[in-house]
């Protein structure tokens, strides 16, 4: 299936047919996006901010918010 049919789909729905779909497709991005941080975290792609960060801390650059 195409963006293009999945788009025309979309359109199609009923209001709350689309109220459903978007509540799983925020649900189901989440999720993905969930996975592809537990991914960088395990390769160390973000240890640099998380050095950077709690230097920052130890210099008194950040404040509470």
């Amino acid at each position: 299936m195409s963006v293009q049919e999945i788009e025309s789909a979309v359109q199609k729905l009923s209001s709350p047919e689309l109220s459903r779909f978007r509540r799983w497709f925020a649900e189901y991005d989440w999720q993905l996006w969930d996975a592809q941080l537990d991914k960088d975290v395990a390769a160390g792609k973000l240890d640099a901010m998380a050095r950077e960060a709690l230097n920052d801390l130890a210099q008194g650059r950040c404040r509470n918010i």
